[in-house]
């Protein structure tokens, strides 16, 4: 049995101001994003990206993933809280972030980002949802060092005691989402990416690996104590997570059948696959 370190959430004092892990780590995935992005207009040309777009992109990426993180919160898991207390809403340094909703708000950046440039909405999409596992994962880590979000009790060898929760072995569900949502999601993308793909299947493996990973980590994830576990004895995790397997089913589908390559003549169609 393993005890949970217990660390400080504050990782730097300057003077007045504190830095806190959570903060950092959320930074830390950004410009690990933004590496990746860097690489990947390096070493794919037919994505015909400039770094000036890509670091324009990412504010949008930012805003959309604190806003709509926020916004998901208050509106899947609290909506009567905040209805009563909506100045709350703005407090954002009490926690209570959503990555559903950070997704839809990434979603609404891309699309606001296409209309804006010119693109399709896909091709940015394509290009975004490999560079998004660097803050699910660092954003994970961040939630191990805060102690939030535990596990479900367990009895595996490497259970961990959140003393701050109870003295019971909990699942560490953090670093599970850590490594498959971070980390092994963003391998199998950047290697899936790395070659020309049609249009759309990215984006189609994001929300099918996501959606999935999710799902199952959510078995050992501990629901949250104001909601519990909703109908047929699933989280909303689970619950949000469905549509994203059942939408990346529907547009991987829609991929291969329109053999539209990202980038190729401009965005034009390439020929169809017989």
């Amino acid at each position: 049995m393993l005890i949970h370190p217990d660390f400080d959430p504050v990782a730097i004092h300057l003077g007045p101001l504190a830095v806190r892990w959570y903060g950092l780590m959320y930074l830390i995935g950004f410009l690990a994003g933004a590496w990746a992005a860097r690489w990947r207009i390096r070493t794919q040309p037919w994505l015909h990206w400039t770094v000036e777009q890509a670091d324009n992109f990412l504010t949008y990426v930012v805003l959309g993933v604190i806003l709509g993180g926020r916004l998901g919160y208050v509106l899947f898991y609290k909506p009567d809280y905040y209805l009563a207390h909506p100045f709350d809403i703005l407090a954002v340094w009490q926690g209570g972030m959503s990555f559903h909703g950070g997704f839809l708000g990434v979603i609404l950046g891309g699309w606001l980002f296409a209309r804006r440039h010119g693109r399709r909405w896909l091709e940015v999409t394509d290009f975004v949802a490999p560079l998004v596992t660097f803050g699910l994962g660092f954003g994970r880590i961040g939630n191990f060092i805060n102690g939030e979000l535990p596990g479900r009790v367990t009895t595996v060898s490497w259970g961990m005691v959140f003393p701050h929760v109870d003295a019971l072995p909990r699942h560490p569900s953090q670093l599970y989402e850590a490594i498959l949502e971070g980390l092994v999601l963003g391998a199998i993308l950047l290697w899936f990416s790395r070659k020309q793909r049609p249009m759309g299947q990215i984006s189609a493996l994001f929300l099918l690996g996501y959606g999935s990973f999710r799902f199952l980590v959510e078995f050992t994830r501990e629901p949250d104590d104001f909601l519990g576990l909703l109908s047929l004895g699933l989280s909303m995790g689970q619950w949000l997570s469905l549509p994203m397997i059942l939408f990346g089913v529907i547009l991987w589908r829609w991929s291969k059948k329109s053999a539209i390559m990202c980038g190729e003549n401009g965005g034009g169609k390439a020929p169809r696959r017989k």
